[in-house]
């Protein structure tokens, strides 16, 4: 990439030298009947120019040669966790349904995707369209789709936002639906439509339409809530007829124009005028989706344990007689490792006419997408990932930045590569079967930390609105790549109740905050392996130091407002050791009313915290996840030292009154302090000796300029390389990714 960089700068040298060679002729003529003393200007005028011109080189060789990642002016816009850097192409965050042409067209749907691409339209490897207007005004899309050779159906939901809106339900009324579009994703009404555009065709009103089908004209819609499938015209999307299933699923059709419908953990056979036939696929572990290749066979995608696409003979009595995908899926051989035939999460199966199967994999509590195409003969075609939602990226301390964890994933970085192609996706942590009660499963946690104590590492994850601290650790021999529940802290429920509601955790208490340890190891939550407190219920920010001490700060005003629990060892089964009753309460300095975020560094006894100052209080309403007006840093903080070597003043975003927003996060690595704004992710750069500010990061073209907001608490994340490169993660959940600046100090 260097090496590209600088024969593009030499073409272009090369070019300005050859003006410079023509402005030099022109003025050799204007001047040639002239004066020697024009003559001494032409010598001064090629000297100048040549000088110019070998200082550029020069300047440019030595840059190339001295900075090979970035100079200290310059910096890299990358990414990880999708296979596209956004603009017009980038892979959603969710696929609940999946349908597949015959011509390869992969048709997907989902309920939500933050930019907008609710149904997704590829080919060939690579993002073909969407379909429109599915985003906002009450609209969302849903888990089923198909298509035939003229129109998309897809399962969709409208819900009531103004009574007075025609082509709107009433409000509290939602309406799910099967909208229609044209192959390229545009609207295609019809007569007696519903919706504003009367391309809605109403099944529901309680609940979402859960499978569709089509052959020849008719189209075959399972209304699940209403125990039936009905069929309706597929061009004037007249109801025809129906019948009874209970609860049906996601539908195939295969060559005699037989429905297979799942129902429950089973897969019943229908005549298309609704006679049940012979040959119910009973047995199975949560089946997912269905679909017949272009042999005439059933496959099924198996989402229980198995992780597999089970594939059967059903041209007589069904009949298994093959497998496709490891069994046991993402958890077979080394648990977490990624591999071409280990499926997670299977959310989707299609084969085209050539035989080719495709997979969509939407992993556990839909963490994100994996879709795969597979030859006939089982060999991976291509790979497309949108895995990065509400999310943030840590570097393993360990590694000097070459593996890197988001929520749920590990890539291994390589960064001799290009931008967008640096993370190979290696490691899904989560265990879905084995540890059913991992928070990640129950709860809505996002940024990571990853941190090394006393040579082991962990994984500790926050929330949205700082209400808890995950921790997990790793064991590579028994769990492979999984993060295994360790520990959890949770604050108090404001009004009194169970922190986390009264279903999950198991045994919590019934008030108050507490710590949870798994003391015996097995990822569950048992009754003996609570701490309780009542403290404090309403918390700033979380940070985990690098001895493995957890510090969180308290949005109070009664100037106690941080909790330092000091790590007290691990126990036999690797999890670090927290107690209230270690707990100290450390006043914080009185500038503080309203303190938002801390970070402690050990090494060299550094402190640094952000909220709002009596100088630059919060503006209009008071928005719970931003860092405050300030940052401060303090040197010798366990010794006592409550003066800041200085303050920041952060920049405030006025560009949409009465919202006025200061920086969302904030992050310290190396010989600079990061702090990230909302809703154009710009992450100003503060030079940590001294607080002066020394650069902005905006997205660049690698990205298209173009980023979502950063939504989280933690929505940046530093660290510098050995090599004094540094890696600046951004949360960019608007097109399933994570940011990645690079630049040299």
């Amino acid at each position: 990439m260097i090496n590209r960089f600088i024969a593009v700068c030499r073409s272009f040298i090369r070019k300005k030298i050859n003006k410079v060679r023509l402005v030099y002729f022109h003025i050799k003529r204007l001047f040639s009947n002239e004066s020697i003393k024009y003559r001494k200007t032409e010598k001064f005028l090629l000297l100048l120019s040549a000088a110019l011109a070998v200082s550029i080189i020069v300047a440019i060789h030595f840059d190339g040669e001295m900075t090979p990642a970035a100079s200290s002016a310059r910096y890299t816009t990358s990414w990880i966790g999708n296979s596209f850097g956004g603009g017009d192409k980038w892979v959603q965050i969710q696929i609940s349904g999946m349908y597949v042409a015959p011509d390869g067209t992969i048709y997907t749907n989902s309920e939500w995707d933050e930019a907008g691409r609710e149904v997704g339209i590829y080919k060939n490897g690579d993002v073909v369209g969407k379909a429109e207007d599915l985003h906002g005004w009450g609209r969302s899309g849903g888990v089923a789709i198909t298509a035939n050779d003229k129109y998309i159906y897809v399962a969709m939901e409208q819900s009531g936002i103004d009574q007075k809106k025609e082509g709107y339900p009433p409000k509290g009324t939602n309406w799910y639906c099967v909208r229609r579009y044209d192959l390229a994703g545009k609207i295609a009404p019809f007569s007696n439509g519903k919706g504003w555009d009367k391309s809605m065709l109403i099944v529901s009103t309680k609940d979402e339409v859960k499978g569709l089908a089509s052959v020849g004209k008719e189209l075959f819609v399972s209304d699940s809530v209403g125990n039936k499938v009905r069929v309706y015209n597929t061009e004037t999307m007249q109801e025809l007829r129906s019948f009874d299933v209970a609860k049906p699923g996601n539908i195939a059709i295969d060559r005699n124009g037989d429905l297979w419908v799942i129902k429950n953990n089973a897969i019943a056979h229908y005549s298309k005028q609704g006679k049940q036939l012979p040959g119910v696929i009973s047995g199975l572990e949560n089946p997912s989706a269905v679909a017949v290749d272009n042999r005439g066979r059933l496959l099924v995608a198996e989402n229980g344990r198995k992780q597999q696409i089970l594939i059967y003979n059903i041209k007589n009595q069904p009949q298994q007689i093959a497998t496709f995908g490891e069994k046991g899926g993402i958890y077979a051989g080394v648990p977490g490792k990624v591999k071409d035939l280990k499926f997670y999460g299977i959310s989707g199966v299609g084969s085209d006419s050539w035989g080719n199967i495709y997979i969509s994999n939407d992993g556990f509590e839909r963490s994100g997408v994996d879709l795969r195409k597979f030859s006939a003969s089982g060999k991976l075609q291509w790979k497309l990932l949108g895995l990065q939602f509400l999310d943030n990226a840590d570097v393993d301390p360990a590694t000097n930045g070459l593996s890197v964890y988001t929520k749920n994933e590990r890539f291994a970085m390589d960064f001799s590569k290009q931008a967008g192609k640096e993370a190979t996706y290696e490691g899904y942590t989560l265990n879905a079967f084995k540890y059913p009660q991992d928070p990640r499963l129950h709860t809505a946690p996002d940024a990571p930390f990853v941190r090394n104590i006393q040579g082991k590492k962990f994984l500790f994850l926050t929330d949205m609105y700082g209400g808890m601290l995950q921790i997990y650790r790793f064991n590579k021999q028994t769990d492979g790549e999984i993060a295994i529940p360790s520990g959890m802290f949770v604050v108090s429920h404001p009004n009194g109740k169970p922190a986390l509601g009264k279903d999950y955790p198991p045994f919590q208490p019934s008030k108050g905050e507490w710590i949870w340890r798994d003391k015996n190891g097995n990822g569950k939550f048992e009754s003996d392996e609570y701490d309780r407190s009542e403290d404090h219920p309403y918390i700033g920010g979380w940070w985990v130091d690098s001895k493995g001490d957890i510090w969180k700060n308290l949005r109070t005003q009664d100037g106690v407002g941080i909790r330092h629990f000091p790590l007290q060892g691990l126990d036999k089964n690797g999890n670090p050791i927290y107690s209230y009753s270690k707990m100290e309460k450390i006043a914080h300095p009185k500038i503080f009313g309203d303190l938002r975020r801390i970070e402690y560094f050990p090494e060299t006894d550094t402190m640094y915290l952000s909220g709002y100052t009596e100088e630059n209080r919060a503006i209009n309403s008071d928005y719970a996840k931003l860092i405050g007006s300030e940052i401060a840093r303090y040197d010798n903080w366990s010794k006592g030292n409550r003066q800041p070597k200085y303050r920041i003043v952060l920049p405030v975003d006025r560009s949409a009154p009465p919202e006025v927003l200061n920086p969302a996060a904030m992050s310290v690595a190396g010989d600079y302090v990061f702090a990230v704004t909302v809703k154009k992710a710009e992450v100003y750069v503060y030079d940590a000796k001294t607080g002066r500010q020394v650069k902005i990061l905006k997205p660049g073209a690698e990205v298209f300029g173009e980023t979502g907001w950063v939504d989280i608490p933690y929505g940046v994340r530093a660290f510098q390389r050995q090599n004094g490169e540094y890696l600046v993660f951004v949360e960019e959940d608007a097109k399933a990714k994570v940011m990645m600046y690079r630049f040299n100090s």
